[in-house]
């Protein structure tokens, strides 16, 4: 099962966030796992590769399972980790290989275009306490079938 890590940098009331090309989607950078790297250092090689910047004092704020599904039957399916950074250095670039990343508004998250899971998430990742755990269930073309959704805080 493929292993994906993601960060969102939140600055000044803005989210920084990665228009991907092809649907025109915004997500937050991030990326594969490569052998024997941790969730951790996943997110952050890849959100450094992604945008030129460091994210300041990243943290692990969900664990999600990732199904697509055709025909009511899985075709994929992956593990993606969510992590939030409240501060970076550096200029972020504007466009990549990946897409163009921009500065957008914490509250443009209830409305850009992205995948219904990731805005569940990265809602959560920027604005509650402890670490979110769920299912997202999708058709082939990312229209969100089911969504099954955790949380643990930490007393």
């Amino acid at each position: 099962m493929q292993r994906i890590a993601n960060l969102i940098a939140v600055k000044d009331g803005q989210v920084l966030l990665l228009q991907k090309p092809r649907r025109g989607w915004y997500v937050a950078p991030g990326g594969k796992m490569e052998s024997g790297e941790s969730i951790y250092e996943t997110a952050v090689r890849e959100f450094k590769e992604e945008t030129n910047v460091t994210p300041i004092n990243a943290h692990l704020k969900g664990v999600y399972t990732m199904v697509i599904k055709e025909n009511n039957e899985a075709v994929d399916e992956w593990m993606l980790y969510t992590f939030v950074a409240k501060d970076v250095e550096g200029v972020p670039f504007k466009e990549t290989r990946e897409g163009k990343l921009a500065w957008h508004p914490v509250e443009d998250l209830k409305h850009l275009p992205m995948a219904e899971g990731d805005r569940t998430n990265l809602q959560f990742a920027i604005s509650q306490s402890g670490i979110q755990y769920g299912t997202f269930e999708y058709t082939t073309d990312f229209e969100l079938l089911h969504e099954k959704i955790q949380i643990s805080i930490e007393q």
